[in-house]
């Protein structure tokens, strides 16, 4: 393998990280997993591992953050939108006097 190939894998995908686990006072383990950082980026939380009784769950992370921004640009190209087709051709009637 190259060094080039190894640049290229770290930015493409970076690797899987597995938190240390930790117990619980009724004996559940849990395990944090996140997407560790490539070339210039941050750890990103991806999960927890829930093993209780033998029995191991996965929970996704949800980053609101990241939602909340999904809304705001959504709402800003609706307007962006709405405005250039009201530029375009206005929804009130043509009032210019023809001969």
């Amino acid at each position: 393998m190259t060094i080039r190939d190894r640049v290229e894998q770290l930015v493409a995908e970076p690797p899987v990280v597995f938190g240390e686990p930790f117990d619980t006072a009724d004996g559940t383990t849990v395990i944090t997993v996140s997407r560790g950082g490539g070339l210039l980026r941050h750890p990103r939380p991806i999960g927890l591992f829930v093993v209780h009784e033998g029995r191991a769950h996965w929970t996704p992370a949800m980053d609101s953050n990241r939602i909340a921004q999904l809304g705001e640009w959504i709402g800003l190209l609706t307007g962006v939108i709405a405005t250039l087709a009201v530029l375009r051709r206005p929804p009130w009637p043509d009032l210019r006097r023809t001969r």
